[in-house]
């Protein structure tokens, strides 16, 4: 495992990969927020404003990784933002096939989302470790 305290340069690429996926994701609930209703749980109050907020919530959790002092807090954030997204996951599975804007949502593809957001959740982990001495694995 690496050590989070003297990255790596690999380390340090990939985070911030994945801070800019988060900024841009978070970015594009304002830029396609229509497609982000189609997702969502009809039993979910105030949609518009649950779109909004996990996109501000994203960009703010992305750029928060690139830096070492809030690394670990945006991870964790990041952690506990994609729980909370799985109810959205779990409705697309249950509403597939559907349309997403030109995109047929199959059964398939909404089932792989899981996955997914395994991993998305594993990468954002990576981040809160800090060890003194690197841990082989």
């Amino acid at each position: 495992m690496q050590n989070t305290d003297n990255p790596s340069p690999a380390f340090k690429i990939f985070r911030c990969i994945y801070a800019l996926f988060y900024i841009a994701a978070g970015f594009n609930h304002f830029l396609s927020t229509q497609g982000y209703y189609a997702i969502m749980p009809e039993w979910l109050p105030a949609q518009k404003f649950l779109i909004y907020l996990s996109g501000i919530s994203e960009i703010t959790f992305g750029f928060m990784l690139l830096f070492k002092r809030t690394q670990k807090l945006a991870a964790w954030l990041i952690i506990l933002m994609l729980l909370a997204f799985m109810p959205a996951h779990i409705y697309m599975i249950q509403k597939a096939p559907f349309m997403l804007r030109s995109i047929e949502i199959t059964p398939l593809i909404a089932w792989i989302r899981i996955p997914f957001q395994a991993f998305f959740i594993w990468w954002a982990w990576i981040y809160t470790i800090s060890y003194t001495e690197p841990v082989e694995v």
